[in-house]
């Protein structure tokens, strides 16, 4: 003991003796995390679960592609929470997922557990349409032969065919509120392609003026086999029913429905793709005919992959355009009896319109012009966005939600003023007028039911005045010319989309707006682009034009449009240089140059939607509309736009510093 303290104090001396000190205790900081939780054991419901997270610093999970478990947060700080969301209606065996909490060198693992729950087969009072097709007596009409019973008597060689042939169904009524977690169907032997497009659909009332999607089939059936899908729809249906697709008189053999009694709840809606999912029930079923005459419907749109929804009653639905009109795919107009803002919209308003983009095969044209707007610096450019459509539980294609063109806020902001449109089609309208030099105008606002004749007139005579000051001889004079009533940038931004995206219609419609009495008359919105990007043969190939396309091949609602837009753009020198120079801007600042890049997006985007779509409309090798060319692909169809898109950068580039 003696000689260990005398070595002790020796080393101690020899350590002072040397000049160094040394710490006599350190504190050492160690890593931690914690959780208030380390496991769950949760059932086939859709289930929240939240836990505590506490560590030393900031922590960060790794996360694995679970597609059943969605989490709130992969990163925070010491005592922030973390959310789990789990899908409902799980049928397979026990599955789990396991999260892994990093702080430093500290970890912690967090498990959820999910059991799978105890489904049966459902049984109930069949429904459905009334009438089936008897094939052996001259197609007659009957209730017995091929009749909706036959879908539920497990025999591959009976099958119900219905007299009409679409918009036809069969199903149950299950007496009670069920969680829908399985269907199955089998195709009548055959006709597998007859199942393919057809849609199941769960309701609360018995006419189905309720009903939501719960499943499409997407792919042909095959004979005498069941085939089952897994059904992630959180909502209890008392109703549930097999819609058949277009023109296939059901032709079904075999169905089935699993599930469990319970009421649910609208935590998560089935979408039919990533895309948002409207759904719009009529009145009585009643197909919509008519662009005049509004069909009451409840409406739905289900978006955010089934956690949002917006469920509408009362909601007016009739068609709409022009020329879109009479093709195979209709456009629609909807009216919700309040103001609305679907999927995250800038504006709370009524209207709103369905584009059908029947003539545009790669189904973004009119979301890429918007966004050249939105790029050049246009004051307002319409919201739109891609979404899937049911109606009257018939699957009806890939659509553009958009805002209708309207003075409103958020929209044309000319509520105390004029909105108008220069129209080849005004002749159509009972409110519009033609210039002194027969330009014809639709006055969109105020509106033909609200307009005063002072108002009327009003603004016809200063489209009047604006049109003489744009043929005057001083017309460039910077205070008595047209600059008095138009404002050039608007105008001239407009044009710029028109040529660069390569619209034939630019002038055949042309809106404008007037804020209050006192203001110039602004161009703008633009709207209907399904032709553009080269998808025209009048003005095909665009890039091969020696000048620009209103002036060589464009279609204009007059040829004093065409003269007026050609006294601005080419004959006044000062307009001419402000167009390059706003020319100019949207390449290096507003980013034209990189609108390729949107094309790869908007391509990936639609990727599900569009194979849904041209199965249901299979025009991908025909020519429709103004088409030019039938490429066969989607994708041929996506690259048409990004190799025209690339081109046009150039060739327009040359235009305009001519």
């Amino acid at each position: 003991m003696i000689c260990r303290l005398l070595n002790t104090l020796l080393c101690t001396i020899a350590v002072l003796a040397s000049g160094c000190s040394q710490k006599i205790q350190e504190t050492v900081k160690e890593d931690f995390i914690s959780l208030t939780s380390t496991q769950a054991t949760i059932d086939h419901t859709a289930q929240s679960i939240e836990i505590t997270v506490s560590s030393s610093e900031s922590w960060t999970m790794e996360t694995f592609d679970y597609d059943w478990v969605r989490v709130s947060a992969a990163n925070g700080e010491s005592g922030e929470n973390v959310r789990f969301e789990t899908a409902a209606n799980y049928t397979g065996s026990a599955r789990e997922a396991v999260f892994t909490f990093t702080a430093g060198t500290a970890e912690a693992a967090y498990s959820i557990t999910q059991t799978s729950g105890d489904y049966q087969k459902l049984t109930g009072t069949v429904i459905g349409s009334k009438y089936s097709v008897d094939y052996n007596n001259g197609n007659a009409q009957s209730t017995s032969v091929n009749a909706k019973n036959n879908v539920f008597d497990g025999k591959y060689e009976t099958f119900f065919a219905s007299y009409d042939r679409s918009r036809t169904w069969v199903g149950l009524d299950l007496g009670e509120r069920h969680i829908i977690t399985k269907v199955g169907w089998s195709p009548r032997k055959d006709h597998q392609k007859r199942v393919e497009l057809a849609l199941f659909e769960g309701a609360n009332k018995a006419d189905f003026s309720d009903a939501l999607p719960i499943h499409i089939v997407k792919e042909p059936g095959k004979n005498n086999t069941m085939e089952y899908a897994e059904v992630n729809c959180s909502r209890g249906f008392r109703y549930v029913r097999y819609v058949a697709p277009n023109d296939a008189r059901c032709n079904l053999a075999e169905l089935e429905f699993y599930g469990y009694i319970g009421e649910g709840d609208d935590s998560r809606l089935y979408q039919l793709t990533n895309l948002p999912t409207v759904v719009i029930n009529t009145e009585g079923a009643e197909e919509i005919t008519s662009k005049e005459n509004e069909l009451s419907s409840n409406v739905y749109i289900i978006s955010e992959d089934g956690t949002n929804l917006l469920a509408t009653s009362g909601t007016g639905v009739r068609g709409r355009g022009n020329a879109s009109w009479d093709f195979p795919k209709k456009p629609y107009r909807l009216k919700f009896q309040s103001k609305q803002s679907p999927l995250g919209a800038p504006a709370s308003a009524k209207k709103w319109t369905l584009i059908s983009n029947y003539g545009d095969k790669s189904l973004m044209r009119n979301v890429l012009a918007f966004e050249v707007s939105r790029r050049v610096g246009l004051s307002y450019t319409p919201f739109c966005h891609p979404v899937d459509v049911i109606i009257n539980g018939e699957y009806r294609g890939s659509y553009h939600l958009c805002d209708q063109v309207e003075a409103a806020s958020g929209r044309v902001e000319a509520k105390d003023g004029y909105l108008i449109e220069i129209d080849a089609y005004a002749y159509k309208e009972s409110s519009m007028f033609n210039s002194n030099r027969g330009i014809p105008v639709t006055i969109k606002h105020p509106d033909e039911d609200d307009i005063t004749s002072a108002q009327h007139n009003f603004i016809r005579n200063y489209f009047n005045q604006m049109e003489a000051a744009a043929f005057a001889s001083n017309y460039t004079d910077q205070t008595s010319g047209y600059r008095k009533y138009l404002d050039l940038d608007s105008f001239l931004k407009n044009f710029i989309v028109g040529e660069f995206a390569g619209n034939t219609d630019t002038y055949w419609s042309v809106y404008m707006y007037k804020d209050d009495s006192d203001g110039k008359l602004y161009t703008g919105p633009i709207w209907d682009y399904d032709l553009a990007f080269e998808n025209d043969k009048r003005t095909y190939p665009i890039n091969n034009l020696t000048d620009y396309i209103y002036a060589q091949r464009g279609s204009v609602a007059s040829e004093s449009v065409r003269s007026m837009v050609t006294r601005i753009v080419k004959n006044d020198t000062a307009a001419k240089q402000r167009l390059r120079e706003i020319w100019a801007e949207a390449r290096s600042e507003g980013g034209l140059d990189d609108l390729t890049d949107m094309v790869d997006e908007m391509e990936e985007m639609l990727e599900e939607s569009q194979e849904l779509n041209f199965k249901r409309w299979n025009i991908l090798d025909q020519m429709v509309h103004e088409n030019y060319q039938a490429l066969g692909s989607y994708s041929k169809e996506v690259g048409t736009v990004r190799t025209y898109i690339t081109k046009r950068l150039e060739s327009l580039d040359n235009l305009i510093q001519k």
